[in-house]
């Protein structure tokens, strides 16, 4: 894992100097537009509303607007702010861990100790584990201020991200104000069928089934040769077609010789050697 961020924990004249990483990461399969009569790829370009330019990233700055007056804020403006420069994960209390609500936690950063000696950070492990407490911290990432619950797992300290509280929004729903009996019957019954499904939770008893049918699909179609060489997907730019002379290739031609080439390729079996070797990589890599 590579370091996102670095800083220290601090409370009182304490100093944990530390490092951050993301804990998690998305599983899901990468999939792009393409144009449904062609396959050609499909872009999104950030084109100017007044001069119709084409901008890059460079030269976008971030604005505010309430529908009458806009507020320009360059990159400077942004760095300016004192939050954001701060490189301090600043503890404001230690609470007990049963009082957070675990829907305000957002996003997860596993610590490692950046220090000559991790004995603070040690310490502090122990200290959150012995008083079975949660430190309650503020933190600058990304351009924003953040409220966060420092905790451990395992021998680890674990930095969550946590909703601010006017991001949560209330449950108001009439139909729950209704007065509803229940009988003591319907209450031993659904006592009954909870019971018949209870288990101790293992993560890892569960798998994300449609990534999984959709990577056998992704298989299918590669082993079957119904696929297309990833550069004809690329349309020629603008100028490209002048620069070669004027021949214009016709994409849809390129699709096709490149399908036939595919299936000749899956007749021989070459592509479904490929197909067949890809899919037991996939699962082996899905068992570790």
């Amino acid at each position: 894992m590579r370091s996102i961020w670095k800083g220290a924990i601090t409370f009182g004249l304490v100093n944990v100097p530390v490092k951050v990483y993301s804990a998690t990461e998305d599983h899901d399969v990468a999939l792009h537009q393409v144009h449904d009569q062609d396959g050609g790829r499909i872009r999104y370009q950030r084109r100017c509303e007044i001069c119709g330019q084409v901008v890059d990233y460079a030269h976008i700055d971030k604005a505010w607007d309430d529908g009458e007056s806009t507020v320009i804020l360059t990159d400077s403006d942004l760095a300016s702010l004192p939050a954001e420069r701060s490189r301090e994960i600043d503890v404001v209390e230690f609470v007990p861990s049963e009082q957070i609500d675990p829907m305000i936690f957002e996003r997860s950063y596993y610590l490692e100790p950046d220090g000559k000696s991790p004995k603070a950070y040690v310490l502090l492990r122990h200290a959150l584990e012995a008083t079975d407490r949660t430190a309650i911290v503020r933190f600058a990432l990304r351009q924003k201020t953040r409220l966060g619950a420092l905790r451990v797992r395992g021998d680890v300290l674990l930095l969550q991200s946590l909703l601010w509280a006017d991001e949560i929004r209330s449950a108001e729903f009439p139909s729950l104000e209704e007065d509803v009996r229940i009988s003591a019957q319907e209450l031993e019954l659904s006592a009954a069928l909870v019971e018949s499904f209870a288990a101790d939770f293992e993560p890892g008893d569960f798998r994300d089934e449609y990534q999984d049918q959709l990577r056998e699909l992704i298989e299918a179609r590669l082993a079957a040769g119904d696929a297309v060489e990833t550069s004809v997907t690329f349309g020629n730019g603008p100028g490209d077609a002048e620069s070669e002379g004027g021949e214009v290739l016709d994409l849809m031609e390129a699709l096709r010789r490149s399908v036939e080439r595919s299936r000749a390729r899956a007749e021989t079996g070459e592509s479904g050697r490929r197909g067949r070797g890809g899919a037991e990589a996939r699962t082996g890599t899905a068992g570790l």
